[in-house]
């Protein structure tokens, strides 16, 4: 049975931190320097009574709102966080209440990085071939700025708060879900990771650099592995997506468009150079928003998608925290993109209650 991606919708945080807000903890001369390298001019973050949760409650409510399907016939939530309410329950439980979908819907929570929307399409399709679901709303929701420690530069450069919404059905329409393929090191779990935020209690990880990030960060910050993880984007992407090709029976000139998960400019200019992939096949999306991990396919799918034709194919392609990655194809067709609201009326709002960041970009 095939499965159909049949609506998108994503959303950011209020509160918006330009570079140029960070001038007073940054070095100036870094600050410009990184901000160049890594293509990041300002970000989203949550508030802080504000959870991955609450934007992905937002992304759904936007796309619930907008697509042609009773809530009644949501028979299957998938949520996506590596930032969850709590340990236990699942956070795909109070989502399910909170959407008010019905008690027979599954929810169920799994935890993946840059990697989780390829996962995420793969396990709603698998779903409904499988005969166990025919309608599917996929979600992901990241927070990583409540991992970020102030001193860790790069990394608050980097990375964004965001959700997405996804509906994913059996009912022919949409967006086609082709193969999928998918791979997994796990000996490079250590080079993207928040020590001590789990049940493991250990000593600092592995490698001089993984090391010197904890003894500055401590438990609970985030420390990612810079080099290492560009490493292993450079060696594993390209193999993915010659495997996906091979799942798919197709080559390179048959993909009409790569939506590229989106780290920063470094690596992904660096990505398309080995890979052959033009830039004008591989729009990027990172400027205003940063790396908002599980949402930035479906963000550039939702901003970059008035481009894309019927028929074409397009080639989702994640990679990251894991280590893992993550290839889809789309046939492309009729998927309804619903954009987030009129960033106008949030900075309005966010003029009366002066709780937020100037200069949000408009994202209409």
């Amino acid at each position: 049975m095939d499965a159909f991606l049949s609506g998108v919708s994503y959303c950011v945080p209020e509160r918006y931190l330009p570079n140029e807000a960070l001038a007073g903890e940054i070095p100036a001369d870094k600050l410009e320097r990184l901000g160049k390298k890594l293509g990041v001019s300002g970000r989203y973050i949550a508030a802080e009574d504000e959870c991955a949760s609450d934007l992905a409650e937002r992304a759904a409510r936007q796309l619930l709102a907008a697509i042609p399907i009773d809530r009644s016939r949501i028979d299957f939530l998938l949520f996506c966080t590596q930032s969850p309410d709590y340990a236990l329950p699942s956070t795909s439980c109070i989502l399910q209440e909170r959407l008010g979908l019905s008690t027979s819907c599954g929810a169920i929570d799994f935890n993946l990085g840059c990697s989780a929307y390829p996962y995420g399409l793969g396990l709603a399709k698998g779903l409904i071939a499988a005969g166990l679901a025919r309608n599917v709303l996929l979600l992901t929701g990241e927070t990583y700025s409540k991992f970020l420690a102030e001193g860790d530069h790069a990394d608050r450069l980097i990375f964004g708060d965001g959700a997405s919404a996804s509906w994913v059905t059996a009912s022919p329409g949409g967006s086609r879900i082709g193969a999928c393929t998918f791979g997994t090191d796990g000996s490079g779990y250590q080079r993207l990771i928040v020590p001590g935020s789990g049940c493991r209690r250990s000593p600092a990880p592995n490698g001089r650099g993984a090391a010197a990030a904890h003894a500055s960060f401590g438990d609970g910050h985030l420390h990612m592995d810079g080099p290492e993880v560009f490493r292993f984007g450079l060696q594993r992407v390209p193999e993915l997506v010659h495997q996906n090709l091979q799942a798919a029976g197709l080559s390179m000139d048959d993909v009409d468009r790569f939506v590229l998960h989106q780290a920063n400019a470094f690596m992904n200019e660096r990505l398309r150079a080995r890979v052959g992939i033009p830039e004008s096949k591989a729009p990027d999306y990172f400027q205003h928003v940063g790396n908002t991990v599980s949402a930035t396919i479906p963000i550039v799918i939702c901003e970059a998608s008035a481009a894309f034709r019927k028929q074409e194919n397009v080639m989702l392609l994640g990679f990251g925290v894991g280590f893992s990655w993550g290839a889809c194809m789309l046939e492309w067709g009729d998927t309804l993109v619903v954009r987030p609201s009129a960033r106008a009326e949030i900075r309005d709002r966010r003029a009366e209650r002066a709780v937020a960041y100037s200069g949000a970009p408009d994202l209409m």
